[in-house]
């Protein structure tokens, strides 16, 4: 019941923050300059219902796109159907509506983000163990030098450089598409190093901490092995704080993948909503946002869940322990 509760409390707060988001974006995109009415006046482009328009007839257009009436009338009906999942044709692409682009464009993005996540976690982990363990030395300002260099790059100069030395350098891997396990490579490394970086820096944190734990020195002093006091012992303390960075992380990632899905010509949400602002295409603009508001809060609400599954303390925090329950009861 407990949980019930929870759940209902976290999902009701989930969808006020959506209509909030979704409010403060329309308006935000609506005082943007220019329109897509606009750019296919002046021969921006050809699609959608411009294709039946003059060039020269703005007004027809500013009309035929419903950009004729106030903001807030605007906004209430784009709302009133997407709430019902209808966001409405796609301007830039009118042989598809908005909802069956991002259904074809969102499991590209969801694939390209947890193979980025899991190299992550693969590369981040070990790297901030053995950063820890061996502190203060030539191997732990190594480690952590590679971890900073890996955040400073930003993922689309990362994107470049991966380009350039494998693609025109070595002809070693494709320049772009989604067509295969080598096309994936070098988008998955552009997007993951730089989070690697940060989790080792996380990890080797949290590691350094729980070693000077007095569970961990009592262990030591019963004579347990290095190897046994930090498998038994220490792994799991150290890593389990990785767990609140990693949902708001992996949502990070889809949201990283604007610039690379664009370098790599990924036909993922990322690459469709940099289209979309730049043709000013407002439902799939709008679409493509409310998608990845709803990612980052879902996530924050699954991280909640996993956290008080490993956690006791965090299961009382949010009154979902049997014991909280108890006393509930009794008081």
């Amino acid at each position: 019941m407990a949980l019930l509760t929870f759940l209902a409390r976290r999902i009701a707060r989930l969808v006020i923050s959506l209509l909030i988001v979704s409010m403060l974006a329309f308006g935000l995109l609506q005082l943007a300059p220019g329109t897509f009415a606009g750019i296919q006046a002046v021969g921006g482009g050809s699609t959608g219902l411009a294709n039946q328009q003059t060039s020269g007839n703005n007004s027809a257009l500013v009309q035929a796109y419903g950009e004729n009436v106030p903001i807030p009338v605007q906004y209430w009906n784009w709302l009133s159907h997407a709430v019902v999942g209808d966001f409405g044709p796609s301007y830039k692409y009118p042989q598809s509506d908005v909802t069956e682009i991002i259904a074809q464009a969102l499991p590209v993005t969801a694939s390209l983000a947890f193979f980025a996540m899991v190299l992550a976690l693969a590369i981040a982990i070990p790297v901030g163990v053995i950063s820890a363990v061996r502190r203060g030395t030539w191997i732990d300002n190594s480690l952590m030098f590679v971890s900073t260099l890996g955040v400073a790059i930003p993922n689309y100069l990362m994107a470049i450089i991966l380009v350039l030395v494998f693609s025109v350098g070595l002809h070693a891997l494709p320049t772009g598409g989604w067509t295969g396990p080598q096309s994936m490579i070098m988008p998955v490394i552009a997007l993951g190093a730089g989070m690697a970086g940060v989790f080792a820096r996380y990890v080797r944190s949290s590691v350094l901490e729980v070693l000077d734990e007095e569970y961990v020195v009592a262990a030591r002093a019963r004579g347990g092995t290095p190897r046994a006091v930090l498998l038994r012992h220490v792994l799991r303390s150290a890593i389990m704080p990785l767990v609140t960075v990693a949902g708001p992380a992996f949502a990070g990632l889809i949201a990283g993948t604007l610039f690379v899905e664009q370098i790599f010509g990924i036909p993922g949400l990322g690459q469709y909503f940099t289209q979309a602002a730049i043709g000013r295409d407002m439902p799939l603009m709008m679409g493509c946002t409310v998608v990845f508001a709803a990612i980052l809060m879902a996530m924050n609400v699954i991280v909640d869940l996993v956290y008080a599954a490993i956690d006791p303390r965090t299961r009382a925090g949010l009154g979902l322990s049997h014991e909280t329950k108890r006393k509930a009861a009794v008081a």
